[in-house]
């Protein structure tokens, strides 16, 4: 064999190797390893943890969350901010990991620098709309503020200051993150709402009974009045009346993301919603992309809600 073919051969050996070692200290440091297959490369991946859960009492029962934990989470002693990522309607918390892959979006961005490490909680929501329902009996948010955020604080290294928490969600949770930041806006620093659950009033006057009972009832009630009209359950969580209704300064504290596809069937209420914060002069940002009701959507708009986030956490 010729010198320059075993000068080749061992490079190859070298380079197998470093990879190994590589390999070897990440798996090591508690560490995994993400592919970028479009560019061949490996970079540290973050730790997906799902089947966890809290005792609520609020709620009577165990609520279920999935955490995903940046790439230095196990090599390191700081703490990180934190996003709350809400799924859609029939989903549960493994939705945004399962068809979102929202933590290989994020293991691309914290490798890459654009955004900073960061903690993300993805709590189960049920068909709830993310409210305190009309009984009383499922106090959905006040479960969330009062039992599973503490939970976060005490178990993960969470900075816990509104100025690192952030809300984030697609369809329902698009509804219930828009809901609970403008409730609770001395909570959290920015939400982030793709192709949100919400409609404009012409079409919530044309809602038929039997569309309101399918989705709606079980946490807002039965319709009211003859003939049938929408709850005041439903209308006093309703994030377009609260973006109508709530203190302009105090909706302000948050900075806001909206975000729906030119082929989704609820861009009409989108619409609105950013017409009346923009007629109010809340400041905020409005997308509209090319796409529909979809994972497709959602998986591509995650990447500029996060930088959208990412900056909330600046100064």
């Amino acid at each position: 064999m010729a010198p320059m073919d075993l000068k080749i051969m061992g490079e190859g050996i070298m380079r197998k190797l470093l990879i190994v070692v590589v390999v070897f200290f990440f798996c090591l440091a508690g560490v995994g390893l993400s592919v970028d297959s479009g560019q061949s490369r490996m970079f540290p991946g973050g730790q997906v943890l799902e089947g966890l859960s809290i005792d609520s009492e609020l709620m009577g029962k165990q609520v279920n969350f999935a955490v995903y934990l940046p790439p230095d989470y196990a090599v390191s002693t700081r703490k990180y901010p934190v996003l709350y990522l809400l799924h859609g309607y029939s989903d549960d918390e493994t939705g945004w990991i399962q068809f979102g892959e929202v933590n290989v979006s994020a293991d691309q961005m914290i490798s890459s620098g654009e955004v900073p490490a960061m903690i993300i909680v993805m709590p189960d929501g049920g068909v709830t709309w993310y409210v305190d329902d009309y009984s009383g009996k499922v106090p959905w948010e006040k479960m969330f503020l009062e039992e599973l955020i503490p939970h976060v604080e005490k178990t993960y290294r969470v900075r816990a200051k509104r100025e690192f928490r952030a809300i984030s969600g697609l369809s329902m949770g698009g509804y219930g993150s828009l809901g609970l930041a403008m409730r609770n806006p001395d909570k959290f620093v920015a939400c982030v709402a793709f192709s949100a659950g919400i409609w404009s009033d012409d079409q919530l006057v044309k809602q038929t009974p039997e569309q309101y009972d399918r989705y709606l009832r079980v946490p807002f009630g039965p319709m009211q009045g003859d003939p049938p009209k929408l709850s005041e359950h439903f209308w006093n969580n309703n994030p377009v009346r609260l973006a109508e209704t709530l203190p302009v300064e105090e909706l302000n504290k948050v900075r806001w993301y909206i975000d729906c596809g030119d082929d989704d069937f609820l861009y009409a209420g989108n619409s609105t919603l950013h017409m009346i914060m923009r007629d109010r002069e809340i400041k905020h940002e409005y997308r509209v992309r090319d796409g529909a009701h979809s994972w497709i959507y959602w998986r591509t708009g995650i990447r500029d809600g996060l930088r959208f986030i990412a900056k909330s956490f600046h100064r």
